[in-house]
């Protein structure tokens, strides 16, 4: 949870979002880009925010495929009965 005096993620560095933050952040981007109600200004600042914020959900997508990659790498291979080898 944020405190008062703690920036919104709005205000935040798109590089120092979580996953979760940029995620629902670009949910509200791509809703008030549908909603139409921006000037044109405010609509290209959103969609500049939006573009960051995908970027970002995609780093950290990529960052998780490749621990899980990694995790798999080193997991022992199971057998033809389906324990594991040591």
């Amino acid at each position: 949870m944020t405190s008062p005096d703690s920036p919104s993620p709005a205000d935040a560095p798109v590089a120092e979002l979580g996953y979760e933050q940029a995620r629902d952040e670009l949910v509200r981007v791509v809703q008030a880009l549908e909603s139409g109600g921006a000037t044109l200004e405010e609509s290209l600042a959103l969609w500049e925010r939006g573009s960051a914020l995908a970027d970002r959900c995609e780093e950290w997508l990529q960052g998780a495929k490749a621990r899980l990659d990694a995790a798999r790498a080193t997991a022992p291979a199971p057998t033809a009965d389906g324990a594991e080898r040591a």
